[in-house]
């Protein structure tokens, strides 16, 4: 891998807090002015006008060390220009999320020297992009027994299979692919090694077989890839112990930085809901007066808060320094409830809008469909509520404090919400759980370690009526969980359900 040009140094870009206030301001220009959001919300790819004017002030080199000449790759910087993008575009925050957490700091981190030097110059004196290369056809959440291999030959690495479903498939110019080591017998080898790629450079092209019709984020192209290349082995990332746990810090660290992409949408669907209600009149009044309209306003601003508890969590814990393939349950936690918060914000502004917002171009209806994979991608949220749930019964198993409350008192990422939620979680927990309760046990935890996290932002001086108003929801919240966790729930398939069930037949027999 070889620069052409030099990268820049850290010197050469404006602070941080103009830079971000001029690309805010960049951003709603470029979509609101000289295009049409509304319009091309409904068209796949983005302008290319647009694509080269948003990466001309470099807002990449926010995610690249400052030894390589980036800003440095700072997690709070990281998230707010996730934020900023996302306000106006859910999408374009994915795409920055995507080359940011997948590909950038897994390189940055693991990359060896000569291979990371050429990639960063690269990524800031010609504006590259990259992705990560996991999910296979027939192995979706099941990515420890991918099929993608790879053998050695003389200085480098032969990697072979078929990947879907990466962001940017056809755009991104690096990629990191995922791959298992092939045995003399034809066997794979249980562990996972992550390559850079580079399509530019001979032998390392990837086919793209079939282009996606997404359901929603349209800005973004998604696909089928053949691969077949040959990359040089200083190409190859360096583990600190296996390839697993590499791959756990990465999806950890990208779960913890969800909250940056969802910062500005939310913050987006809170705006969007108080203009319209305030400006719509029902009855002889503002919508915005009316009860049922606070209360919906009400839960788009927890929403707000919670999110913003979240952001200011991970700035302290998501950087490359920390080794995060530990925390799991935080991580887990963090990615599916702000994204199960995502789309029912979402449901609540198409709700307040009514039927002008159930269209593709308005922001309401965009938004219900650009924020449902956030709850699919980076793994389902139903398997991560599960995940969540059997850590903790592990906790619980080791400690032999089998009464919820006071082993929550105990635990370091609930003790001080566990303390607002004496009440509900005073019982001993029950075992084994079935599959359909640890997904309800997972929602619940999930829920009590934001409840905390509200409740830590609070110290730092947030706004007091914000934390009251989120701290009120969550609780609420959580206790509708609890009742419903404890009530006892076994339905399953009936067979032959079509047999005795017509209601026209028992309609005819009644009159």
């Amino acid at each position: 891998m070889t620069a052409s040009t030099v990268a820049p140094t850290s010197s050469d870009f404006k602070p941080f807090p103009q830079f971000i206030q001029e690309f805010k301001e960049q951003l709603k220009h470029l979509f609101h002015v000289r295009g049409d959001i509304d319009q091309l919300s409904i068209k796949r790819g983005i302008p290319p006008f647009m694509l080269r004017e948003i990466m001309a002030e470099n807002p990449l080199a926010t995610y690249i060390p400052e030894q390589y000449g980036g800003r440095g790759g700072h997690i709070h910087e990281g998230l707010a220009l996730a934020a900023a993008a996302s306000y106006e575009s859910l999408p374009l925050s994915l795409g920055f999320g995507i080359n940011w957490a997948l590909f950038l700091q897994p390189t940055g981190k693991y990359g060896q020297e000569q291979a990371k030097e050429a990639v960063f110059t690269d990524f800031l004196r010609n504006r590259k992009m990259g992705g990560l290369m996991i999910t296979e056809p027939d192995f979706g959440s099941d990515a420890l027994h991918m099929q993608s291999c790879y053998s050695q030959e003389n200085e480098k690495y032969h990697i072979q299979g078929t990947k879907h479903w990466a962001g940017l498939t056809g755009w991104a110019d690096y990629w990191l692919l995922t791959a298992r080591h092939k045995n003399s017998d034809g066997s794979l080898k249980r562990d996972i090694d992550f390559f850079i790629c580079n399509v530019s450079e001979p032998d390392q092209n990837i086919e793209v077989e079939e282009f996606y019709e997404n359901l929603g984020v349209y800005m973004l192209p998604y696909g089928r890839n053949r691969i077949d290349v040959k990359v040089p082995a200083i190409q190859k990332l360096q583990p600190q112990s296996t390839g697993i746990k590499m791959m756990l810090d990465l999806l950890h660290r990208s779960r913890m930085q969800f909250p940056g992409m969802g910062m500005g949408f939310l913050q987006r669907m809170l705006d969007e809901a108080v203009n319209h209600c305030q400006q719509r009149q029902v009855g002889g009044k503002s919508l915005f007066n009316y009860d049922q309209v606070q209360q919906r306003i009400s839960r788009l601003q927890s929403a707000y808060t919670i999110c913003s508890a979240m952001c200011f969590n991970s700035s302290q814990k998501a950087g490359v320094e920390n080794n995060l393939a530990a925390l799991g349950l935080e991580a887990n936690s963090v990615k599916t409830y702000v994204t199960d918060l995502m789309q029912s914000s979402a449901q609540s502004l198409l709700q307040l809008v009514g039927a002008k917002g159930y269209r593709l171009n308005h922001i309401a209806g965009r938004a219900i469909v650009d924020s449902r994979p956030f709850q699919i991608f980076e793994g389902s949220n139903d398997i991560l509520y599960i995940q969540i749930a059997e850590a903790i019964q592990k906790q619980i198993q080791r400690t032999k404090q089998m009464n919820l409350l006071q082993f929550l008192q105990q635990h370091e990422l609930t003790s001080r919400a566990a303390e607002q939620l004496k009440k509900l979680l005073n019982f001993n927990l029950k075992q084994p759980l079935t599959q359909r309760k640890l997904t309800e046990f997972g929602e619940i935890i999930s829920r009590i370690i934001a409840m905390d996290l509200v409740l830590k932002l609070a110290d730092s001086g947030f706004k007091k009526e914000l934390i009251n108003n989120a701290i009120n929801n969550l609780y609420q919240d959580i206790a509708a969980l609890v009742n419903g966790f404890n009530s006892s729930n076994s339905t399953g398939y009936i067979e032959e359900y079509e047999e005795g069930s017509s209601w026209f037949d028992c309609y005819k027999k009644s009159n």
